[in-house]
């Protein structure tokens, strides 16, 4: 294992040096040895997001530790944790470093050390003359380590070297204002005074509910670097709207700074000459006072700030409902089937158009329903309990209207409406989500600690799409967000694909949702890319072939719910929300817009990013196994092969859903499916391991004496399967074979043909399916005997007891081989027997005067057989050995 670190408390230098070195050493890891400096937090939180694989030293083990890549440090004391790896025998050291040397200093195979402003510069000059591209994102970050240990430039240390390299890096498209974010400055006592005047002519206007602070200041001289007082103001007293007029030298200087997207200060800062971006904007006014500049400030800041409509993308679409006339007991029903704790509550029969009726009669909540049910009213409608003061907004209700109705009108849902139609609701749980999403609303200091996740649910990951995936696949992508658009539908990729791209990896199984009908959506996109369409109408769903053999599954969104433990779904249509809500695991529960004005948006309801950074496999609700027991088989799947880990709450449900013996209740091929997949795994062995540890071998094999557990000649049965297909694959062949018949076969070794079958009946497994296993499992039992009792076997005794079986069953010969002897014989004739063949063929034999017919396949393998068994070694001797034993097979 070769890792990539840098010193403790790290800083931009150490981080940027770090991925500019992954770059030199793509097979390393990023850890840092202990906490990082509180600007770098909140960089690598809020801005570098999953980029970056970075990882601490307690998930590495430090004595698989075979290199080590150290940057912007030399010595062993500001390693940490890390430092133990230094004991570690052989270990290869490579240095690159800055700083001036000392006495304690490691000694390494590589050193890259010289004496400049900043380590990222060496990295810079590196990739300069190797020529690695890079990114104009990853420029900024190398700008960040380069102008923070430089003090932008400005450091006694600087060096002709760092202005070169910082050069190069702005040429790569480094982003200034990006740099200016997080590099800090100290102020002089001059610019302290300022600070101090700024805040006593500070005042606090309302506009529109949202605070906005303006300052004034009046100097005779102009004063440089203005700009980070007005950010030191606004960090200092924690604002999120600051403008700040300054006369400075006989001019007038508009700077605005804004935290909160209600406020755009670039579109303000325009309507006074100047410009910038919506967070950070100025201008400059040649001929207006500070008075007259505060009073055309406030008429703009009326015109400008309109709080954001966010009732249409907040809420949850489509609403569930209730008829008046429902019971109680229905109620709740359907707030257990759908998990929600209120519904709105309409009429029985849909009002006329124009008739004045209400189409909303009230909500209905859970603790009412159950209230009423313990009371023995389970029988009586909703319309008897439901509360009836409801407030309702429009789609373009704004955060501060739904703010009012659910924390100061204390009402749990707000149904959404327009044109007298319910579009969706929204709830508490949703309001509580946007202000968690929103870091103005969070507490300051946990947007600093590493160990919180990134709170931005919602990012373009154009980038990382463009990366990752072929130029063909996003051509594709974009083709299927252009179809949608044609028909007014929102269209996603969905599940392992966004989760593969988020890891960096390639997954080429896509998944689409779309809101509106999959079907017809899926014939459209066919029609454009000259495709084939499968559909499946029960369940809004199709299978799109291209031309070149890639498939796309399209569904409607949908809900599923479930109407008895273990049943299969029953789907209803819905929004991307809901369909995610209906995922297996929050690490699968997220979408990609393809919608070309929303090009890859990420879209992540469940906080499923976090749980992909933590590597866990989590529910995405209480009762997820119980609606679906084949997600267990999914969740070992998942830990065992990409290494995560099943948290504690979703393990706890799994054995929950074991001892509710719900394996019996449900069909059983969908079993068979999970456990195909999973024993087709490379090496299956710890999902088994799993599996048994979960208690679910008395529910896989009932018949097996040792199915509580895995015992150890068990376990050793199952190694020997998993090196005879690793054996297998590395002899490169051309043979195709199932993996997963290997290790079923493997499993069920030491059992009779009849507790194969019994396993085949009851996962209802095809006929062909089940006749072939059925059929190596007998033949290969068969040859086992046979090759176990004999000592000492010719070659030609070895191919005619071999000749019969799959590679499936040879494999599982090897696998339950008692004695070394067994495993050479299927050895050999896997690598030599099977593909000898005799010198002679049909036409010599023709030749030499026999009659075409079954007999020549008996003479073909007699022949076959003595040269196995060396009788034989040339043409002659085989003309010879037919001649002598088949003679009255000559024509006359």
């Amino acid at each position: 294992m070769r890792i990539i670190t840098t010193h403790i408390n790290a800083d931009f230098d150490g981080m940027a040096s770090m991925i500019a070195a992954q770059k030199l050493y793509p097979d390393g890891l990023l850890v840092f040895p202990g906490s990082q400096e509180k600007t770098l937090r909140e960089f690598i939180s809020h801005t570098l997001l999953y980029q970056y694989d970075f990882i601490k030293a307690k998930q590495v083990v430090l004595a698989n530790v075979t290199s080590m890549v150290v940057v912007d440090t030399r010595s062993s004391s500001r390693l940490g944790p890390l430092a133990e790896c230094l004991n570690n025998p052989g270990l290869s050291i490579h240095l690159y470093d800055h700083h001036p040397k000392s006495g304690a200093d490691l000694v390494g195979d590589l050193e890259v050390i010289r004496d400049v402003g900043s380590t990222m510069t060496l990295f810079a000059e590196i990739l300069q003359e190797q020529e690695i591209d890079i990114t104009e994102e990853e420029a900024t970050i190398f700008s960040l380590g380069i102008y923070e240990d430089t003090g932008s430039l400005t450091h006694m240390t600087t060096t002709p070297d760092d202005m070169r390299a910082a050069a190069w890096l702005l040429e790569k498209g480094a982003k200034l204002d990006v740099i200016s974010q997080f590099i800090s400055h100290d102020l002089t006592s001059q610019q302290v005074g300022h600070l101090n005047d700024l805040v006593k002519n500070a005042s606090r206007i309302t506009i529109q509910d949202i605070p906005v602070v303006i300052a004034t200041l009046s100097l005779p001289y102009y004063v440089d670097d203005f700009s980070l007082i007005v950010k030191r103001f606004l960090t200092m007293e924690n604002l999120d709207v600051l403008f700040t007029i300054a006369t400075m030298g006989g001019r007038t200087y508009l700077i605005a700074r804004s935290r909160i997207p209600d406020v755009n200060v670039g579109a303000i800062a325009r309507d006074f000459g100047g410009g910038g971006h919506s967070t950070a904007a100025s201008a400059t006014m040649t001929e207006m006072s500070t008075i007259e500049a505060h009073e055309q400030l406030i008429r703009s800041l009326h015109r400008h700030i309109r709080p954001q409509a966010i009732a249409r993308e907040m809420m949850t679409s489509p609403a569930i409902t209730a008829p008046e006339n429902a019971t109680l007991h229905h109620a709740k029903s359907l707030m257990s089937r759908y998990n929600i704790n209120a519904m709105v509550v309409v009429p029985r029969v849909e009002p006329k158009s124009g008739s004045g009726d209400p189409f909303i009669l009230g909500i209905i909540s859970r603790q009412m329903v159950e209230r009423a049910i313990s009371h023995d009213l389970g029988d009586q409608p909703v319309q008897d309990y439901m509360a009836t003061d409801v407030e309702v907004l429009s789609l373009n209700a704004t955060l501060a209207d739904i703010q009012e109705i659910i924390i100061e009108h204390r009402q749990r849902l707000i149904p959404i409406v327009h044109e007298r139609e319910l579009k969706g609701i929204i709830t508490r749980t949703d309001l509580l989500n946007r202000l968690v999403n929103d870091p103005a609303n969070l507490p300051k200091n946990l947007l600093h600690e590493a160990e919180y996740p990134s709170l931005e649910r919602s990012r373009n990951l154009t980038h990382l799409l463009t990366s990752t995936l072929s130029k063909e696949i996003i051509m594709l992508l974009q083709k299927v967000g252009e179809v949608a658009d044609q028909l007014g539908y929102s269209a996603f990729v969905v599940g392992g694909f966004v989760r593969d791209l988020l890891l960096k990896k390639t997954n080429m199984d896509l998944d689409i949702v779309v809101e509106g009908n999959g079907i017809t959506f899926a014939r459209d996109l066919a029609a454009e890319l000259r495709g084939r369409v499968r559909v499946h109408e029960r369940f809004g769903t199709a299978t799109l072939v291209l031309e070149s053999g890639l498939k796309l599954d399209v569904a409607t969104a949908r809900l599923e719910y479930y109407e008895y433990p273990a049943a299969l779904p029953t789907v209803e249509l819905s929004s991307i929300k809901l369909d995610l809500y209906r995922r297996d695991f929050t690490i699968n529960a997220m979408a990609i817009q393809l919608n070309p004005s929303q090009f890859g948006k990420l879209i992540d309801f469940f906080n499923s990013q976090n749980d992909l950074k933590q590597r866990a496999i989590k529910v995405l609700h209480n009762l997820s196994f119980v609606d679906d027991p084949t997600r267990i088989f999914r969740a070992v799947r998942f830990e065992t092969r990409m290494d995560f880990n099943i948290v504690k709450h979703t393990d706890r449900l799994i054995r929950n859903a074991v001892k509710m013996n719900l394996f019996g209740k449900a069909d059983d091929p969908r079993f068979f499916t999970e456990l195909k997949i999973l024993l087709g795994e490379e090496n299956a062995i710890p999902a088994l391991n799993r599996l048994s540890e979960f208690g679910l071998f008395p529910y896989l094999w009932p018949d097996l004496k040792p199915h509580l557990n895995i015992d150890k000649r068990f376990n050793q049965c199952l190694i020997q399967a998993q090196k005879a297909i690793t054996w297998f694959k590395l002899l490169y062949l051309e043979d195709e074979f199932e993996t997963w018949i290997v290790y079923l076969l493997t499993i069920m070794g030491r059992s009779p043909v009849t507790v194969m079958t019994n396993f085949c009946n009851r996962f209802q497994l095809a006929p062909r399916t089940k006749n072939f296993i059925i059929n190596e499992k007998t033949l290969a039992d068969k040859t086992s005997r046979f090759l176990n009792r004999r000592t000492e076997l010719k070659a030609s005794e070895i191919y005619m007891a071999l000749k019969e079986l799959s590679i499936e069953a040879l494999l599982f010969l090897m696998a339950m081989a008692r004695k070394e002897e067994v495993e050479k014989c299927v050895s050999l004739y896997v690598t030599t027997m099977r593909t000898q063949q005799p010198l002679l063929n049909g036409d010599d034999l023709k030749a030499l005067g026999y009659r075409p017919g079954p007999v020549f396949k008996t003479i073909l393998e007699t022949l076959l057989l003595a040269r196995l068994d060396e009788e034989v070694d040339s043409r002659q001797e085989e003309i010879e050995l037919v001649n002598r034993e088949f003679a009255p097979y000559r024509k006359n």
